[in-house]
């Protein structure tokens, strides 16, 4: 007898040739076969009488093979002819080029047939969906229903596939066991899985299909909040954590002596941190804000504390740019502190690269600063206290994993300067508790944005190289670094440098180039002359999206604004408006660019504000490209939809976190459905120990 996980050859009429095909869909099993729900339907549910349809409507109809022919046409066509008739009339059906369909029909078989209406010396059905009824009691699969239209590959159609699935449905659905708990199911008002997988692919009507696709859908976001509650259950669990004063002699004086006053956002994240480093359970939070809101200093902070208490704080980010750059404002902001740091990375020297992990190791460090060299095996801490991961959407969960792993249970701060849309917050960091800087430093100046098309680009020059004059510097940002077969349209970033150097109406305007290929010492040198004055005017890729702070620079000039996301050119437009003077970003956009791309690139020109740009960033890319989700250990959506779907995450995300509450190892065997589904999806920190 098949079940759920028997492979998908073994159902009638696939095979192992066939199950090679369908292993293209991702489909191996039997439950995989269910699982592939439709991506849309066809309604086909009103049958007319042949009489009443008209050219230029869609219908489905119903009768009785009264004769066929092929004929042959002028230009070597071969065309299938079949009349249908039923009690109000007759209509020809033709099949383009279709000869073969004369040893499938026969007459006086009970047709449905569903087309387009056209008119050629009468009523036509052009190229119809058909369906044969064998017997009068026969359920309707392609035709005189609600159709399911499905994902295909090649070699497999939608009849095949329909078919497949319904014999499969009629099998196999009995055998299935319920995968969400009753009282879950009772309390949400939810279908049971099997009426749900029957109602998702062959509904008996819309309401029908819309409560399947609820249940479906809540059935995915309950179980992925599942895993990210039982993540957090046992980052929290109380005996594991490490209680820190919070009032310790150098963050009291950091406070104290810093340049600037701390906005009141800034101190209530600071705050909800000191409740969390003080308390018996693990910090876990993400800390998120837009461009230039202060997040760093806040951290800093938090390392101070943990320093304050004889612990070490590690503190990694994606790009030796961005080490370099926290190493230097950490340097700045505790120069006059006795905090011992260091920062490891690819260009650190032979000698300090061996050095420093033996000073992590043997408590000589209270903060080291570093890329994924901190996560590699012989980087070991003599007393972690604190994780802090920068611009954590470009690590995976395994990988902030690695470096917590480093310490006894050590606190955890992700943050992230691309505002995270509450829906995706809840999905991928749902695991954590979230504070949000949401207001900006004063005298933080508005970036001015300008959309301009190719061909006003002199005037563009003609403004940069006045600003120039005027002692300000620029970026102009090349989303590739040389030709490829794939964009032969585009200039490289570096033939763009070597164009604006020559370019008569930048005389004068020293012009430098960098790029995520040139070795580190090579952007090393090249910073160092942007930031010292040398250069003027530096060209780069998206190299510079994070971790460049010079304040002298207030024109950002990004190149092919369609090729980036909104939320990755507002990151872009960030590097400017960072001191006293008027800052400017202007997209160069193409001619042809469409009306999506201009719609999106208006959204930036209208708004700066981060959280806004990234819920229109989310609305257009989807939740996939915009932060890539698989990196985060989580179970993949078959279904549910995080732009439709947030009122229905926050319902099982509550129902989630309180079945773990309630029952933290789901022992009780009313949530053995639960228990069972979860330790199925194999998640390597949510798996339960067997029962």
């Amino acid at each position: 007898m098949l079940k759920p996980s028997s492979p998908v050859q073994y159902l009638k009429g696939v095979g192992p040739a066939k199950a090679e095909v369908f292993q293209r869909l991702g489909i191996t099993t039997v439950m995989d076969l269910l699982r592939h729900y439709p991506r849309g339907y066809i309604d086909r549910t009103t049958v007319s009488k042949i009489s009443s349809i008209t050219p230029g409507q869609n219908c489905t109809v119903m009768g009785t093979v009264l004769g066929f022919q092929v004929r042959p046409t002028r230009d070597g066509r071969r065309d299938f002819i079949l009349v249908l008739t039923d009690e109000t009339g007759s209509v020809e059906c033709i099949w383009f080029n279709q000869p073969f369909l004369q040893r499938v029909f026969k007459t006086g078989l009970e047709v449905v047939v569903s087309g387009e209406v056209g008119f050629y010396r009468g009523k036509q059905i052009k190229n119809p969906v058909y369906e044969i009824l064998s017997r009068e009691d026969q359920e309707l699969i392609h035709t005189g229903r609600i159709v399911p239209s499905y994902r295909l590959t090649a070699d497999i159609g939608q009849k095949i596939l329909r078919r497949t699935v319904k014999r499969t449905l009629e099998s196999c659905v009995p055998l299935l066991r319920e995968s969400l708990p009753e009282h879950v199911l009772k309390r949400r008002n939810l279908s049971g899985l099997q009426e749900a997988l029957r109602q998702i692919h062959f509904p008996d009507d819309w309401t029908a299909q819309q409560k399947a696709r609820e249940r479906l859908a809540f059935e995915e976001l309950f179980y992925m909040q599942l895993i990210l509650a039982r993540r957090k259950q046992r980052a929290q669990e109380p005996s594991r954590a490490l209680a820190f004063s919070t009032d310790g002699p150098r963050f009291s004086r950091f406070l104290e002596t810093l340049p600037f006053q701390l906005t009141q956002a800034q101190k209530r994240v600071l705050e909800e941190m000191r409740l969390d480093l003080s308390s018996r359970r693990v910090m876990n939070r993400l800390l998120e804000g837009d461009v230039g809101c202060g997040k760093t200093v806040v951290a800093l902070a938090a390392c101070l504390m943990v320093a304050d208490n004889g612990c070490q704080a590690a503190f990694m980010a994606p790009t030796e740019i961005l080490v370099e750059q926290h190493y230097a404002t950490a340097c700045r902001l505790l120069k006059e502190f006795d905090v011992k740091m260091a920062a490891l990375y690819g260009k650190t020297r032979t000698r300090a690269r061996e050095q420093i992990p033996k000073q992590a190791r043997e408590g000589e460090l209270d903060i080291v600063f570093g890329t994924h060299a901190l996560i590699q095996e012989h980087v070991q801490f003599a007393r972690l206290g604190l994780v802090v991961v920068d611009e954590q959407h470009r690590f995976g969960v395994l990988q902030r994993g690695a470096l917590a792993g480093k310490g006894i249970f050590p606190h955890t701060l992700v943050m992230s300067a691309t505002p995270i849309p509450r829906t995706l917050a809840m999905t991928v960091f749902g695991d954590l508790d979230v504070s949000v800087i949401d207001e900006m430093p004063p005298g933080r100046r508005r970036v001015v944005t300008r959309i301009v098309e190719d061909g006003e680009r002199a005037k563009v020059y003609e403004f940069l190289a006045k600003k120039v004059r005027e002692g300000r510097q620029a970026f102009v940002v090349y989303p590739l670094v040389e030709e490829s077969e794939k964009s032969e349209q585009l200039m490289a970033a570096t033939e763009m440098a070597q164009h604006l150097s020559r370019n008569p109406l930048l005389r004068g305007v020293r012009v430098g180039l960098m790029h995520g290929r040139m070795k580190s010492d090579e952007k090393e040198k090249t910073m160092e002359r942007f930031k010292t004055g040398e250069i003027d005017l530096l060209v780069s890729t998206t190299v510079i999206e994070v971790g460049i702070d010079v304040s002298n620079a207030s024109i950002m000039i990004v190149e092919h604004p369609d090729r980036y996301g909104l939320s990755q050119l507002h990151q872009l437009r960030g590097r400017v408006g960072r001191g006293e003077h008027e800052s400017y970003c202007i997209l160069i956009k193409e001619t042809e660019t469409g009306g999506d791309a201009s719609r999106r690139l208006g959204i930036l020109a209208n708004c700066d504000d981060g959280f806004k740009i990234a819920e229109a960033d989310l609305a257009i890319r989807g939740p996939g490209e915009f932060l890539g989700t698989r990196q985060h250990g989580l179970p993949e959506f078959r279904i549910a939809d995080l732009l439709r779907d947030g009122p229905l995450l926050s319902l099982a995300r509550r129902e989630a976190f309180l079945l773990l509450e309630r029952d933290p190892e789901l022992s009780h065997p009313q949530n053995a459905p639960a228990r069972r589904t979860l330790n199925e999806l194999k998640d390597f920190t949510a798996t339960l120990p067997a029962a």
